[in-house]
């Protein structure tokens, strides 16, 4: 598959290894500072979503506006109270998204991919990767809803995440129907939407009540505010021919 291919080149491997490092113990980006881009990304292709600085490219998923629940601190995107879900303000199909997370004691977020605006709800168009506290939150339980999971669909391995008030490193891939989840630089869920095992899974889920469900082809990141502390840096993109 041609996506494969592009897998080897210099801008993957480089966030790859700095997922890696990350998965040791080590910053995402050792050298380099928080919320920027080497030449060697910018040539590959990739872009920031976010400057550490402003909320400039986001908004509330139900409006036009930023909500005041969401601010930048201390070089990262946060929710600090009540704002709902945010997205970006553009629109991506092909893509991959890079970033660092960490929620609070007992928190509960995500990073949604391919959402359509319109829905009353975020989740059901979009598909999420799972933000969590494991240990604290009861949703660490199932497989199927800890970090790094497609929620309520594909189940994460234990032992990748970190504790809460860690910086936790994420990828997720989209290339057509191919949808790829990495944690702390291990690859950790696999799956085509649309494909026989996707339709039963969906099927057998809640979100078999939304016929929208994982059906956009193009859509907004988006970040969940589940009404906990949750911190986003790192974020960056770049989109597949």
């Amino acid at each position: 598959m041609a996506w494969v291919s592009r897998i080897r080149n210099a801008g993957w491997l480089l966030v790859t290894l700095a997922a890696g490092a990350a998965a040791q113990g080590g910053s995402m980006y050792p050298s380099q500072a928080p919320n920027t881009l080497t030449p060697q990304e910018r040539a590959a292709g990739w872009r920031l979503l976010f400057d550490g600085t402003s909320t400039a490219g986001w908004r509330s998923y139900r409006s036009d506006s930023m909500p005041g629940g969401w601010q930048a601190v201390d070089g990262a995107l946060t929710r600090v109270a009540r704002g709902g879900d945010i997205i970006t303000r553009e629109t991506f199909r092909d893509f991959e998204l890079s970033l660092e997370w960490k929620v609070g004691p007992k928190g509960n977020s995500g990073i949604f991919y391919r959402a359509a605006p319109g829905s009353d709800a975020i989740y059901f168009s979009a598909p999420e990767m799972q933000v969590l506290d494991d240990a604290g939150h009861a949703d660490g339980q199932s497989p199927l809803t800890s970090a790094g999971s497609v929620y309520g669909l594909y189940p994460t391995p234990r032992g990748i995440v970190r504790p809460a008030g860690e910086w936790n490193s994420a990828r997720v891939v989209v290339n057509g129907n191919h949808v790829e989840h990495w944690l702390n630089g291990r690859q950790i869920a696999v799956y085509e939407l649309g494909g026989a095992d996707w339709k039963e899974r969906v099927a057998k889920s809640k979100f078999a009540q939304w016929p929208e469900y994982g059906k956009a082809a193009e859509g907004h990141i988006g970040l969940q505010d589940h009404g906990d502390p949750v911190a986003f840096r790192n974020i960056k993109i770049r989109t597949l021919p």
